[in-house]
């Protein structure tokens, strides 16, 4: 057996420590041998949150086009959102965001929030878990990757991880995802960089009967393997909890416990950042976003399941900035959604969007360039079901500007992590 697949196999490899954080665990995933990384060292206080939106987004019902909003009424009847409820954003008059994202309304007319237009990939794919597999490792349509882009960069600035940390100069975990299992965008040359908070399991059930391996055998390797993983894991359970025993106080605005999962995941990651850990990137999701049927309820399109979708991320970005600030850790922190694809411009009959291929891209921090980057999508006279909106910007730069000019990786290296050169854009 392989060890990535014996790795696939023992339940995607959770290495689970006891619980803490309000019922979640550590855990650490893997999927490679062991080897050094090499590069440079990239240690500064910034830190950068990413917000997964599951199943793929409909932009077109986020970010209104009011300056064609006879054409976008003409292609989704059923769903379009009447012009009198859309929410206005200050010297953006062409477009509007849907009513149920007023926090995100409130951070862009403060100058704190942005939006990225039409964000997508040559070529675009329409599955779910290919799409996603994109989007995580950075890569071209037609390539499949083994790494992520943030394990990529991860690598390249913590050179000789695992086996040289923690230390004294990165005692902490390198990237935490909040909510489930390591996301293949921490997934670096050789070993994943970052450790995921879930829902506690028994792993070690998987592996009970670890004493008849030996070391020549080649189960006795891949629970040699394991064995290094969970002895990592457990390294930084200790500054993990530490962190988060330090903060006794955060944001009122965070809705009750169980009612907004992200927020709940944000909730964490704030406390975390607070609590001192330099940990460089974040991961939290919320989903489903594949609404090909009752997006919207047909007496009233501003309720249904895509505005409860959309209230949820706006209410846990809304109350993440607002810890954040009381916390005094605004300055560090930089967010920013994505999600799979986004849906096609007509709507289908069911009341629902049906896959497509561009979206907006929310970013948000005390210090980004608050405006609209890009334009509306053209939107036809007359829409077929096959049109789609056209790409504007490609993912992968605005990776590469977050990289650079947040995260503060050299040009040179951008360009490696990401496999090509991409344009910077007005984000930071």
């Amino acid at each position: 057996m392989k060890r990535r697949d014996f790795i696939k196999n023992t339940a995607v490899a959770g290495v689970l420590l006891p619980q803490f954080l309000n019922g979640f665990s550590i855990r650490a995933m893997a999927q490679t041998s062991l080897m050094p990384a090499a590069g440079h060292d990239q240690i500064n206080d910034r830190v950068l949150v990413l917000i997964q939106l599951n199943g793929g987004n409909d932009g077109l019902n986020t970010v209104i086009p009011v300056d064609q909003y006879g054409a976008y009424q003409a292609a989704r009847p059923n769903i379009a959102l009447p012009q009198n409820k859309v929410l206005k954003l200050n010297g953006a008059d062409a477009m509007a965001l849907h009513p149920a994202l007023s926090e995100i309304q409130l951070l862009f007319n403060e100058g704190k929030a942005g939006i990225v237009q039409a964000v997508s990939y040559p070529k675009p794919n329409f599955s779910h878990f290919r799409a996603t597999d994109i989007w995580m490792t950075g890569s071209d349509s037609d390539k499949v990757l083994n790494t992520g882009w943030a394990g990529r960069y991860l690598n390249d600035s913590f050179p000789g991880f695992p086996d040289k940390y923690p230390n004294e100069t990165m005692p902490d975990p390198l990237a935490i995802q909040v909510g489930s299992v390591v996301a293949s965008a921490f997934q670096g040359p050789a070993f994943t960089m970052g450790l995921a908070i879930s829902n506690p399991a028994n792993f070690y059930n998987l592996i009970e009967d670890k004493t008849d391996a030996t070391s020549n055998t080649r189960w006795g390797e891949q629970l040699a393997y394991l064995e290094k993983v969970s002895q990592k894991t457990d390294q930084y359970a200790g500054v993990i909890k530490k962190a988060a025993l330090s903060i006794t106080r955060q944001s009122d605005k965070y809705p009750t416990p169980g009612k907004n999962p992200l927020a709940d995941q944000l909730k964490i990651v704030a406390r975390l950042v607070a609590g001192g850990l330099r940990t460089k990137v974040y991961l939290v999701s919320t989903g489903s976003f594949d609404t090909h049927a009752k997006q919207a309820e047909p007496d009233d399109t501003t309720t249904g399941t895509h505005a409860q979708l959309l209230r949820r991320v706006s209410e846990a970005v809304g109350a993440f900035m607002d810890d954040l600030k009381g916390l005094n850790v605004a300055d560090r922190v930089m967010g920013m959604t994505f999600s799979e694809f986004g849906r096609r411009i007509k709507s289908n009959a069911s009341g629902g969007t049906d896959h497509g291929a561009a979206a907006p891209v929310f970013y948000f921090g005390n210090a980004v360039k608050v405006g609209v980057i890009g334009t509306n999508p053209q939107l036809p006279t007359t829409a077929t079901v096959n049109d789609n909106v056209a790409m504007q910007y490609d993912f992968r730069s605005v990776y590469a500007t977050v990289l650079q000019q947040w995260l503060n990786l050299p040009p040179n290296e951008v360009q490696r992590v990401l496999m090509g050169q991409f344009p910077l854009l007005p984000m930071v």
